[in-house]
């Protein structure tokens, strides 16, 4: 019990050191905190533009959340240590790991919010590739709402191929809750392919919104019918 409160107070307190850090080099903004659940369990299912996108995600809801990472970012002693503190799970991306999905699955039982990056990886150009169908499996095993969650501005801050971030506007956007009722009559393919639109379309809307060109995504392939 006084181990998990520690550990509860120094999220908390990571999360403080976090916006400062966020204030001290971007121009940040947050909208849509009214559709994060105040209590209870959620998936926040956001896009992937660069390192920071936990940090611009977990500063801007008032809950505390527990993240997927890539299982190699555990392999630094030091930092895997440090993001481990900072309730983040190591996921392989090599196979289905079914050890790192059971542990999600208890935590949302146990009231928790947990990011998501269905994508897989970081975005090559800033666009939002299509995310894996196996991500709705997960969702309708959890019995719990699916939070769209965006970020822009990342990807022109820290993109993939930078080894250092440079300062800039960062937007976060949460849409509103896909609720479990509707998630149920879902298919794994239908329901990844509704979170991928949608956030696209609050990308675009973000976009427009900052005066910003919009992504173009005419060379994907249309979504069936």
């Amino acid at each position: 019990m006084l181990k998990e409160t520690i550990k509860v107070k120094w999220y908390f307190v990571a999360r403080f050191l976090c916006q400062m850090f966020t204030l001290a080099f971007f121009r940040y903004r947050a909208y849509g905190r009214h559709h994060v659940p105040e209590r209870g369990p959620f998936i926040m299912a956001g896009n992937h533009q660069s390192f920071l996108d936990p940090v611009f995600m977990g500063i801007g809801t008032g809950r505390r959340l527990l993240f997927m990472a890539r299982d190699t970012l555990f392999r630094s002693r030091w930092f895997g240590g440090l993001i481990r503190s900072t309730n983040a799970i190591p996921v392989s991306r090599d196979r289905a790991d079914i050890g790192a999905i059971k542990l999600v699955l208890a935590n949302l039982k146990d009231g928790h919010g947990v990011c998501l990056y269905p994508e897989g990886t970081r975005s090559r150009d800033g666009r939002i590739t299509a995310f894996k169908p196996g991500f709705g499996l997960l969702c309708r095993r959890s019995q719990a709402p699916v939070v769209p969650a965006l970020v822009d501005g990342a990807f022109e801050c820290w993109p993939r191929h930078r080894k250092l971030f440079r300062p800039g506007s960062i937007v976060v956007w949460f849409g509103k809750p896909l609720p479990p009722e509707q998630i149920r009559k879902m298919s794994n393919e239908d329901l990844a392919d509704w979170l991928t639109q949608t956030l696209r379309q609050m990308q675009h809307d973000c976009r427009l919104q900052q005066g910003k060109p919009p992504y173009d995504y005419s060379d994907e392939p249309a979504s069936p019918d």
